[in-house]
């Protein structure tokens, strides 16, 4: 109970500090929608940042992380400190190295990009930008490992922080010296790409930093002994398997800066960003805690014990994510007119988002499982299972992609990629009971019927409380979507969790009880 108990005090602080990232990055993605509108200018940007984003995935959070820590995790295990920040530094070193490569290789393509002939301007836009922005890959890539070690040392709080850095360079640069120093669109935007760049040092400087006072040194160090080729070997398929879902995302951006709508690649990522809302607060912290004492399971061959924590995250997952999809998707209009609505973001570009951000909302669980599903095959050092799953994701992506946008548009990419991301949970899970029978999720469908079930429940109360809300103040839509949004969110939560308590949810008030407490004054740490 003792484990449990700061398992959940450690997601509690993950969540808490995730929360207020998202909220500055919301807060972000609300400035940029308002200040830059949703087409033209912003579409290129949101383009040409998901790149080194989506480049940021593969190579550091993505499968180094999945590859690194495991085997970091076995070398603290064997070695302490010194042999893993021995291994750190390897690593760290040979990243540097090949991070700075492709961001070269990649700033001298995409400078070329005019080259290539005969192409809509909007395309030469975001090429530009993408030469302004790739530097930031070799930052967060770096970051990436430097926070992959602070975990295995159970320091959760500095990760947890870094991407706020980001979000905050990014509003100052906007809305601080873009509104004040630059007269166009254009020049508002080279601000927010130095806004990057410069958020990006800090998400690798701050955790660097606590490292050193953790008594790490760094130094260039090229060797390449066992563990380092283990963790290349690991990473290489790695590329494709960990970040399918982004990979995804970012072909249905690419293929939406092709449609006739000028707005369709802004609003699929205000969208998709809306919808890692409830993934970033909760599921992400909850792939954070627990990745690292599955992989100590599996290197110490306790197989029970690696289940059993796995099941653990997944239930947690869904007890919060299924909800939040819900109240998402039934939301979603009342949402997008609040948060995006102002400025140069119009009604318009707000009834095209709302179907968007719906669809995304019903992939949200199963993202979130998926997050847990391919950790726990990397806990187990098998890449190959995750990548042939990929394989099959990424095609049906591709295929559904192309068939739908034709008759659905921008709404046709997110059903494709809604599409693939649930079949590639079930085909994880499938695979993942194969492999080990003591992974088996039986012992969990009693309890997903029963969050299903519950999850009805509130998405009634939700759904009449904004039919009565918007019909009485339908003279004051601002207002009545305020009232929605903040009105209808306590009793949902609180309907949620006393349905659960009704119907005998084992464990149904462990995590708000757990986060309450980490709230009281005088909570202890759990970081060190």
């Amino acid at each position: 109970m003792g484990r449990v108990s700061k398992q959940l005090k450690n997601i509690g602080v993950v969540s808490l500090l995730t929360a207020v990232s998202r909220v500055l990055g919301l807060a972000r993605d609300t400035l940029a929608a308002a200040v830059l509108g949703a087409g033209g200018v912003n579409a290129a940007f949101v383009t040409a940042f998901r790149l080194p984003n989506l480049f940021r995935r593969l190579l550091g959070e993505g499968a180094l992380t999945a590859a690194f820590l495991p085997t970091l995790q076995q070398e603290l295990h064997e070695r302490g400190k010194a042999g893993a920040f021995a291994l750190l530094n390897q690593v760290v070193s040979w990243l540097a190295a090949v991070t700075a490569a492709l961001v070269a290789l990649a700033m001298l393509v995409f400078g070329q990009s005019r080259l290539l002939a005969g192409h809509e301007e909007k395309w030469y836009f975001a090429a530009d930008l993408a030469v302004l922005l790739f530097p930031y890959l070799a930052f967060v890539c770096v970051a990436a490992a430097l926070n992959a070690a602070l975990n295995v040392l159970e320091r959760f709080t500095e990760p947890a922080l870094s991407p706020i850095w980001l979000n905050l360079c990014m509003i100052a640069s906007l809305g601080g010296a873009g509104l004040h120093w630059a007269e166009t669109d254009l020049r508002r935007v080279l601000w927010l790409c130095a806004g990057v760049l410069a958020g990006g040092f800090l998400q690798m400087a701050v955790p660097a930093a606590v490292l050193m006072r953790e008594g790490w040194r760094p130094r260039a160090d090229f060797s390449l002994p066992p563990r380092v080729r283990e963790i290349a070997l690991l990473m290489t398929p790695g590329f494709f398997g960990t970040a399918i879902y982004q990979i995804n995302i970012f072909v249905g951006s690419v293929l939406a800066l092709s449609l006739a709508d000028p707005a369709a690649p802004t609003l699929l990522f205000y969208a998709n960003r809306l919808m890692e809302l409830p993934i970033g607060v909760f599921a992400i912290a909850v792939s954070t805690v627990v990745y690292p004492l599955i992989a100590r399971h599996a290197a110490e061959r306790k197989f029970t014990a690696l289940a059993d924590d796995l099941r653990r995250g997944v239930r947690l997952v869904l007890l919060i994510n299924v909800p939040a999809a819900a109240g998402l998707a039934l939301l979603s209009g009342p949402i997008t007119r609040l948060l995006f609505q102002h400025g140069k973001f119009t009604a318009a570009d707000s009834a095209e988002m709302v179907p968007l951000l719906a669809l995304f909302a019903v992939g949200l669980p199963f993202f979130s499982v998926t997050s847990l599903l391919v950790r726990a095959f990397y806990a187990l050092k098998d890449t190959t299972t995750p990548v042939r799953v990929a394989l099959v994701d990424f095609v049906l992506n591709l295929v559904l992609s192309v068939t739908l946008m034709q008759r659905f548009g921008a709404a046709g990419l997110v059903l494709a990629s809604t599409a693939a991301i649930i079949v590639q949970a079930f085909l994880l899970q499938r695979a993942l009971a194969r492999r080990l029978p003591e992974l088996t999720f039986a012992p969990l469908w009693r309890d997903i019927a029963k969050i299903a079930l519950a999850t009805l429940g509130m998405g009634a109360l939700v759904w009449g409380g904004r039919e009565l809300i918007l019909g009485i103040s339908q003279h004051h839509p601002r207002r009545a979507d305020a009232l929605v949004v903040c009105v209808l969110i306590w009793p949902a939560v609180f309907a949620y969790f006393g349905l659960l308590c009704l119907l005998r949810f084992e464990g149904g008030l462990d995590l708000p009880r757990a986060m309450l407490a980490r709230l009281k004054p005088g909570a202890s740490n759990t970081d060190n």
